[in-house]
């Protein structure tokens, strides 16, 4: 599982860095269970399809997520307006993309658009029962948190 984890590490650091200007820090991975309440205010969903099948979902409180978009757009915002979903989106929309060129090498992969789930403490439905859902926490902001949580599941015989 771990050679699957990293590069979603490696990646989100990288698209922090270079798209945000921010540095990220992620901290020790846990198995989450299925059907979880979370704390988080907005959670951004990408499906993966082919010979893996399973999601990839960003998950933040409000004021993070304006304080990211308003380093993407030079605005300000302090709320969840459609600027700030469609940042939220286009975020992990980056991750999953890129995530997808290193996973290639063991799966061929489709990543679907971006969906996204809005009010405290959601729950994401996952898309299949066997995968284990791994959240990735990262540290930004020295005091702020966000989590990425990947589930993925070889297909046996592909698409």
């Amino acid at each position: 599982m771990e050679q699957y984890i990293q590069p979603f590490i490696d990646v989100s650091v990288d698209v922090f860095k270079e798209f945000l200007g921010c540095a990220i820090t992620a901290e020790r991975p846990y198995l989450e269970e299925k059907n979880a309440v979370n704390a988080w205010d907005i959670s951004a969903i990408i499906g993966l399809t082919g010979e893996a099948r399973g999601a990839v979902v960003i998950s933040m409180k409000t004021n993070l997520a304006a304080k990211l978009t308003d380093i993407l757009t030079g605005t300000n915002h302090t709320g969840l307006d459609d600027e700030v979903v469609d940042a939220i989106g286009e975020i992990v929309n980056i991750i999953a993309g890129n995530v997808k060129r290193w996973l290639e090498e063991a799966f061929r992969l489709v990543i679907s658009l971006p969906t996204i789930v809005q009010g405290p403490e959601h729950s994401i439905k996952w898309p299949h029962d066997q995968a284990r859902i791994v959240c990735i926490p990262f540290r930004i902001f020295e005091n702020q948190v966000f989590n990425l949580s990947v589930a993925i599941e070889a297909v046996k015989g592909g698409v």
